[in-house]
């Protein structure tokens, strides 16, 4: 998983609350158990017609957020369904950051194994970081993980974040990486273990 440490980035704006995992992406293309590719799809009716044409005025058919790699959006984002297609097909995409006063419990753990960072802030702050994105469009900002502070502009605001979750984020660890970890002790234990019961590993 890559680790997440200081991320400067264009921030789109998704002004929208409630957005479920089907709106992220849509069940269809839920047959792949491969991480890539989904990212093509991600807010697939949203963002393309009937034809498959892309929609003007969505934001990520805009050229100023083509690149952007932060999402702000609205309270109880990735609700529905428990998919981890979900935030695969964000990352596919490039988002790294969702910023939103609120998250579905599901998404929000399944999030940070696949190395996205999912901030709740305050609505008020939410706010105004999503009013500088549509005013100021293609303006980075700045989310410093490790001294949990997110800049944009003159403004600055702190963030709380568990101390599991950041390290995890920081070393770029899922649930494997945090196995491996351990892969020394396991060891030991194995050679101890094929001693005392043999007969387990013939």
């Amino acid at each position: 998983m890559q680790k997440f440490t200081t991320l400067r980035a264009t921030a789109a704006p998704l002004p929208m609350i409630n957005v479920d995992t089907d709106m992220i992406i849509p069940k269809q293309f839920l047959k792949t158990i491969q991480r890539q590719g989904l990212g093509v799809n991600l807010f697939d009716e949203m963002r393309y017609d009937d034809n498959g044409n892309e929609k003007p005025d969505f934001v990520l058919n805009r050229d100023e957020y083509r690149n952007a790699e932060i999402l702000i959006t609205g309270e109880n984002f990735g609700c529905g369904s428990s998919r981890e297609h979900a935030p695969w097909a964000l990352l596919d995409f490039g988002f790294r950051c969702v910023i939103a006063p609120s998250f579905a419990d599901i998404f929000y753990n399944n999030c940070f194994k696949n190395g996205i960072l999912p901030l709740r802030l305050p609505q008020e702050q939410v706010d105004l970081l999503m009013e500088r994105a549509q005013e100021f469009p293609g303006e980075p900002i700045t989310v410093d993980l490790q001294n949990q502070v997110i800049t944009a502009g003159n403004h600055k605001f702190e963030f709380e974040l568990e101390s599991f979750r950041k390290h995890c984020l920081l070393n770029g660890l899922d649930d494997i990486g945090l196995t491996l970890e351990k892969s020394k002790a396991i060891e030991t234990f194995e050679t101890k273990d094929r001693e005392k019961r043999s007969w387990l590993y013939s």
